[in-house]
């Protein structure tokens, strides 16, 4: 029953540098629990992480969801 019900979960990593950023992203970055470059975090995937990770997509990336990689965003 357990495995029917399991949590969703992102993984996240940190690619910018919240220096020179406005101090609501950088509160948003340590509230991922991020704080350096290139660190990563496995999080519950819900709306209010969503929202967190939609306000700083320039600082962060997805890397897994539910354990199965995601493909990288395309540059413009």
């Amino acid at each position: 029953m357990a495995d029917a019900k399991a949590k969703k979960t992102l993984t996240i990593e940190q690619i910018g540098s919240p220096i020179r950023r406005p101090y609501d992203q950088r509160q948003t970055l340590i509230g991922l629990g991020l704080n350096k470059m290139h660190r990563r975090r496995v999080v519950a995937d819900n709306p209010a992480i969503r929202g967190m990770i939609d306000k700083v997509p320039h600082l962060v990336r997805i890397v897994e969801e539910n354990g199965q990689p995601v493909a990288p965003a395309k540059k413009r």
